[in-house]
């Protein structure tokens, strides 16, 4: 394995902390900036927001920034971000902070596949991209977990100081390690932005946005659904947390050969376990050993949509992957901020902690519905929907059931 896929790892670990960690840091912001947890889910949101707006600008602007640049200038964004959310007096800046960091977290894993694809021979592209994305996954298992722990026994300040400490060390891991990678001839801007316009992409990243948020509707809040109705304590919520991240390994693993055998069916599959389980949810959380059951198969169930959501919109993009790549991380994100304000709205509107389970359900079953009309009005072939196979492209994917 090269050097330089472990650099992508530790950048990907840092950026994973960062998003998710807050989920478990809700309750301590809350009472040290004199607000309430539905209020400080906006943070999440802000998170989220930046990386709405960041994958598409900064993926744009960054076309003609030579790759191995490119990612240590976008990691160097993450570490001021982060930086900037530690040492954040007051709620607004504190949201500021948390967009900055969100900014080139698209822009990031979109350029990163591009560049661990190129690390590699043909053959073992996929794996190497995988490997990328093994900083994500763990950082759900150990870095989110222990940074929660942190925060709570040091403060929440230094959460945020030390992720900043791991982009220093990412970008300096990022310049020492990753080659210099030359552009290739491609189509350019105009030819990622006009993969955009595919209906089948668009339907692709709205089914991402809608079904995704069921997940985040529950996870955002997570932290105070266990310690005010399942009654556990909060030095409990690291392990709820980590049980959370090894469901999500566990449906990660499991989507892939899943996605290569039938994509369509896997993604039908996967939002209706996701809103079943949803509603599941709101029972077994009142019980504490179902309720670290359910925790599992909740984050398993929810990460087995990432993977056929990904694999279709980069077949649909066809030549053009690269945007449409960062696009569905905007995608992702933007159900990360719509269902952490839908489940705080319900929160707040006096329908209980646990009121988030059956709105993450409803949204769930909206993406099932956008996925099902999507494979309806698939007029494309499955013998022509691979990505044609270049050096600027991703590994040759699945065919589209």
């Amino acid at each position: 394995m090269p050097l330089a896929l472990l650099a992508l790892a530790v950048s990907a670990f840092g950026i994973g902390t960062t998003e998710f960690v807050m989920m478990g840091l809700l309750p301590n912001v809350a009472n040290d900036l004199g607000t309430s947890v539905p209020t400080a889910g906006y943070l999440v949101s802000a998170y989220a927001i930046g990386v709405v707006v960041g994958a598409p600008l900064l993926t744009a602007l960054g076309s003609r920034i030579p790759r191995k640049r490119m990612l240590v200038l976008l990691m160097a964004l993450f570490t001021v971000g982060n930086l900037a959310s530690a040492l954040a007096p007051s709620f607004g800046l504190l949201i500021a902070g948390r967009v900055l960091a969100g900014l080139p977290h698209g822009a990031f894993f979109g350029v990163g596949a591009v560049v661990a694809a190129r690390l590699v021979t043909e053959d073992r592209r996929a794996r190497a991209v995988a490997t990328m994305f093994l900083g994500l996954t763990i950082a759900n298992i150990v870095g989110v977990p222990v940074a929660t722990l942190l925060g709570q026994h040091l403060g929440w300040r230094a959460t945020f100081l030390v992720v900043a400490g791991i982009g220093v060390v990412a970008m300096s891991a990022l310049a020492r390690l990753v080659p210099q990678i030359s552009h290739d001839q491609h189509g350019g801007l105009r030819q990622e932005l006009g993969a955009l316009r595919d209906r089948q992409v668009v339907l692709g990243l709205l089914t991402a946005v809608f079904g995704f948020a069921g997940v985040f509707a529950v996870y955002s809040y997570l932290a105070s659904m266990v310690t005010e109705v399942t009654g556990f304590g909060e030095s409990t919520v690291t392990l709820v947390l980590a049980l959370f991240g090894i469901g999500m390994t566990l449906g990660a693993l499991a989507a892939g050969p899943l996605t290569d055998r039938a994509l369509r069916p896997t993604l039908y599959g996967s939002l209706a376990a996701l809103a079943a389980m949803l509603v599941v949810f709101d029972f077994t959380v009142h019980v504490k050993w179902a309720a670290l059951l359910s925790v599992v198969v909740l984050g398993a169930v929810g990460f087995m949509t990432t993977t056929p959501l990904q694999m279709l919109v980069m077949n649909k993009a066809q030549h053009a992957p690269t945007l449409a790549s960062a696009s569905n991380h905007s995608a992702f994100n933007l159900a990360n901020a719509g269902g952490a304000w839908l489940g705080g709205v319900a929160i707040a509107a006096g329908w209980g902690w646990t009121s988030p389970t059956l709105v993450g359900a409803v949204l769930a079953v909206v993406g099932l519905s956008i996925a099902l009309i999507a494979g309806l009005t698939d007029r494309t072939p499955a013998s022509g929907s691979r990505v044609v196979a270049s050096s600027e492209s991703m590994p040759r994917l699945s065919e589209v059931r």
